[in-house]
């Protein structure tokens, strides 16, 4: 399994600096994609990243995709200052559901732009949503000028399955890629999520996955 699946993440509320040192230093050993954070922990990541292959990510409206466009664009600009090479934001779910589309696609277009340049992957959270919803989700996304879809936080109700990712990439059609997140915490659903047809992974299991551990 090629080790540029993988963002390494850590977005626990009680993660510290010494556990944001350990897996950058962990991500570097094994050259994962990235590192996978929130925002308050970007310049420490860049810094320890520096000199190395693995990128920055950073979390955006993170967990629950509701703050104000303003803000989502303001926490990006923010982050790209700080060094994040990737963003993953949440879209406000609550309009998706309100079918309010144009809504949900200014969001996702106001984080675009402050962007930068850098990657930007949107988290639809497919839990909560219908299937017709998850597509709409991935057309705005597109629309928008995402570089990938994301199933999942990791906060909510559930997680990435097979069937979701099969979906949001057979919507996304190759304008998009699709990274998986949420619940992938042995190799085995890690090479199922691949199979259908993930390109990128988050967990953090990632060093258990990649080494074929089982984890609990």
């Amino acid at each position: 399994m090629d080790s540029k699946y993988f963002d390494h993440t850590i977005l626990k509320a009680d993660a510290t600096k010494e556990d944001i040192l350990r897996i950058c230093s962990e991500a570097k050993k094994y050259d994962f994609a990235s590192v996978c954070v929130n925002s308050y922990w970007t310049g420490l990541a860049a810094d320890e990243l520096k000199e190395s292959n693995v990128k920055v990510c950073t979390v955006v409206g993170f967990p629950l995709g509701a703050m104000s466009v303003n803000a989502k664009a303001y926490e990006t600009k923010d982050a790209v200052n700080a060094g994040a090479d990737e963003i993953d934001m949440v879209i406000n779910i609550g309009e998706l559901k309100n079918r309010n589309y144009e809504a949900v696609y200014e969001d996702i277009l106001a984080v675009r732009k402050a962007c930068e340049g850098r990657i930007l992957k949107v988290i639809i959270e497919t839990c909560y949503l219908t299937d017709e919803e998850k597509v709409k989700a991935c057309e705005l996304s597109v629309r928008a000028g995402a570089d990938f879809v994301k199933t999942s936080t990791g906060f909510g109700s559930g997680g990435a399955t097979a069937e979701d990712v099969r979906l949001m990439k057979d919507t996304v059609n190759n304008k998009a890629r699709v990274k998986a997140s949420g619940g992938i915490r042995t190799k085995d659903i890690a090479d199922i999520m691949i199979e259908a047809g993930a390109d990128r992974l988050g967990t953090s299991a990632t060093i258990a996955i990649y080494s074929g551990r089982e984890t609990v």
